[in-house]
């Protein structure tokens, strides 16, 4: 049962934004800092992804658990009230996720997914840092690595 009214849901919901989030504002600025010069949101490439690094050929999403459907996540909760919708939703998030990973995948682009939980939460900067260091080495150091989840 939802405990906010139609009225008040449709305002929280019109609130979320699909770009510019807090989290994929935090990996931007790690990685800037870290001397990384990237495009972000580019429309030429399906799925439009976060961030993307021409020089490795890599791209990176920073997907929200709730909207991706993160398995085994705790801030993956199914909602009680029009379950159904909701399933539908986010199976077809799912689905539409692999068709464009494995679109850029085919065109030569490496990918990398940074989950929400793992830059939330306690000490979230160090966590941000950290994310942040793995893709410095996973773009410079594992470049056979096609496919890569922070």
């Amino acid at each position: 049962m939802d405990i906010l009214t139609p009225a008040q849901r449709h305002k929280n919901m019109s609130h979320i934004r699909s770009a510019e989030t807090k989290p994929e504002k935090q990996i931007r600025s790690a990685l800037f800092r870290m001397g990384f010069r990237f495009r972000k949101n580019d429309k030429r490439l399906s799925g439009k992804p976060d961030i993307v690094l021409p020089h490795y050929h890599a791209v990176i999403f920073v997907n929200g658990c709730f909207w991706h459907g993160h398995e085994g996540c705790p801030k993956y909760v199914v909602p009680k009230s029009n379950t159904e919708f909701w399933l539908n939703k986010i199976n077809a998030n799912r689905e539409r996720d692999k068709k464009q990973i494995s679109e850029l995948i085919e065109q030569g682009w490496r990918v990398g997914i940074v989950w929400e939980c793992s830059i939330l939460g306690k000490g979230r900067t160090e966590k941000v840092r950290e994310a942040a260091a793995q893709i410095c080495y996973w773009l410079e150091e594992e470049p056979s690595e096609i496919e890569k989840f922070f």
